[in-house]
Parts: structure tokens; sequence; C-alpha cells
């Protein structure tokens, strides 16, 4: 008994230092990838690839131990999986370049549980309780106050160009439903996992490699986007390092890596949380990060806010916490009811 104590102990301690992991990484990612869009809207895919790039190369080197360690779940296994993520990546970093502003972009991803409902319901015949499907409409009901509200102060441009502004508008809309889609895509993605990891056990680190290895090619075709904005990335104010001998580097340069390391810490931790907890407990963890990095960005960054955002935020949020059940959550035992919830 006093064994199988410590090892629930032990797993209690570690899903706690990978989401405090979750928080460090995801929200300082999230800040640098702000500061980078506000320099150049349009280098979604330039991070997203140094993302890609990044975390491969650390992968083959420590966790394939350069390609002589053997692969646990087969390639074939990892073929939708690593198709899904690229997919879900490339939209949620590109969608800055269609007007979709970064504090919309963080509340419709906190939308994931209604998503997880959905194919939960549909792909695992899960049964909800009723609090759950509440829950779901005041997360769905926060998303559109935020979303209609938002779309008030799209296609306002200067000199009030109609022409310019229905562009605008569509852009925008295009921009919205590339994150729902992307939403649905990466609820499930989480799924997936899951039923991966039931099948062949636990490898978090195996997964992270892999998804990130195996889309790279897929970059080629995105060659002369991410040329384009490497060229002015490398054209912004720069930044001295006296320290370093007075070496010189361009600023939008440093968030990107600053976001890449970040990246990889959020990632990893992510990735290392599914083999941990359920689904539903990983996408509970996952808003609420995001509604750190929300109200982060709007004190730090000023980002236009009205109090109907703040209304539909709050809705998300509370909604997310009756999902999960959290006020009745003992502590120590999150991952036991996360998944009696799931």
């Amino acid at each position: 008994m006093a064994k199988v104590q410590c090892m629930v102990s032990a797993m209690n301690l570690r899903a706690c230092f990978a989401t405090a992991n979750v928080f460090i990484g995801c929200c300082c990612g999230v800040v640098f990838l702000e500061s980078i869009v506000k320099l150049d809207p349009g280098a979604g895919n330039l991070v997203t690839a140094g993302q890609f790039a990044f975390i491969a190369l650390e992968g083959f080197v420590f966790t394939s131990k350069f390609g002589t360690v053997k692969r646990v779940i087969s390639l074939r296994d990892y073929g939708l999986l690593v198709a899904m993520f690229f997919l879900t990546s490339v939209c949620n970093n590109y969608v800055f370049h269609l007007n979709v502003p970064m504090t919309l972009h963080m509340i419709i991803r906190g939308g994931s549980l209604i998503s997880n409902m959905c194919l939960g319901t549909i792909i695992l015949k899960r049964q909800y309780r009723v609090k759950q499907y509440i829950a779901v409409i005041l997360i769905t009901l926060g998303i559109f106050i935020c979303t209609y509200f938002s779309s008030q102060a799209v296609g306002l441009g200067e000199g009030h160009d109609d022409t310019a502004d229905k562009a605008n508008i569509f852009w925008w809309l295009v921009g919205v439903l590339l994150l729902v889609i992307a939403l649905f895509i990466s609820s499930y993605m989480g799924i997936t996992q899951e039923l991966l990891y039931r099948k062949h056990g636990k490898c978090a680190r195996e997964a992270l490699f892999y998804t990130h290895l195996l889309p790279l090619p897929a970059f080629l075709l995105m060659h002369d986007n991410i040329k384009a904005h490497w060229t002015l990335a490398m054209e912004t104010e720069t930044c001295r390092f006296a320290w370093l001998g007075d070496m010189v580097v361009p600023l939008l340069l440093l968030y990107l890596f600053g976001n890449v390391l970040m990246q990889h810490l959020c990632i990893s931790s992510v990735y290392f949380l599914t083999t941990e907890c359920s689904s539903l407990t990983v996408t509970l963890i996952l808003t609420l990060r995001k509604f750190v990095s929300l109200v982060f960005s709007i004190v730090y960054f000023r980002n236009p806010f009205t109090i109907y955002h703040w209304l539909g935020t709050i809705l998300v949020f509370v909604g997310t916490l009756m999902f999960a059940n959290v006020p009745s959550f003992p502590v120590g035992r999150l991952r036991r009811n996360a998944v009696k919830s799931d």
C-alpha cells in the first residue's frame, strides 16, 4: 500500500511540474509571439517553421539518439496525427495575417472543450451530465459575444473605403473559420493521442519528435513566404549585446528565438501531460493557461478590450470550470476525478 501511495504521489508531482512548465512555457511563448506579430503580422509561417525545426533537431539528438532508438509507434499510426498537428499549427499562426487579433485568437482557442465534447460524444460515445451541457452553452455564448464585438472593429480603416472594409471583414471571417476548424482538428488530435497511448503505452517524447520531424518537408511549399518574412526580420530594429562583443541582433529574431525555446517547453510539457492525465484534464489546463495569457495580453500589450469582451471571457472561464467540475476537485486527486468526468 505504501508503495502504491508513493507511486501516486510521484505521478501527481510529475503532473504538477509539467503543469507549471505549461504555464511558464506557453504564456511566455505567447508574449514573444505577440511581440513578433506586432512587428510583422505575416510572420506566422516563419514562426511555425522555426518551432518545428528546433523541436525536431532537439528530438533527433536527445530522443532518437541520432536515429538509433527504435520507434514504439509505427509511421502509419503517426501519419494522421502528424497531418493534424501540422495543419492546426499552420492555421493558428497564419490567422494573424487575416486581421484576427491576439485576444480573439486566445478566446476562440479557449473553446476547445466544446469541440472536445462534440467529438467525444460522436467518436467515443461518451455521455455527459446536464451540468456539462450547460457549461458548453456558456462557453459557446462567451465565444459568440467576443467574436461579435470583435467584428465591430474590423473594416474600420482610414478613409472608410467600403471595398477595403468588405475585404477586411471577409478575410477576418476566413481567419475565424480557420481557427474554428483548427479547434476541432486539435480536439480530434487529442483523442487520437489518447488512443495511441492506450495501445502502445506512454511515449510522449517520441510523439513530440516525430510530429515535428515528419512535417518538415511540407514547409518547402511555403519557401517563398518564409524567405520573404525572414528578410523582413533581418531588417527590423536591432539590439546590441555589449557582453557578447557588441553583437547586433535584429529584434524580431530575438523574439523568434525566445518563442521557439518557450514553445519547446510548452509543447513538451503538454505531450507529457497527455501521458499522465485524460484528454479532458489536459484541455482544462490549457484553457486556464489561455485565460492567464489573455489577461496578460490585455494588460501588458494594452490590447482593446471592452466590457463585452470581459463578459464573454468570464462566460468561457466559468463554463470551463463548471464543465470539469473543478469546485469539487480534492487536492492531489485531479487525475482520478478527471478520468471519471471524462
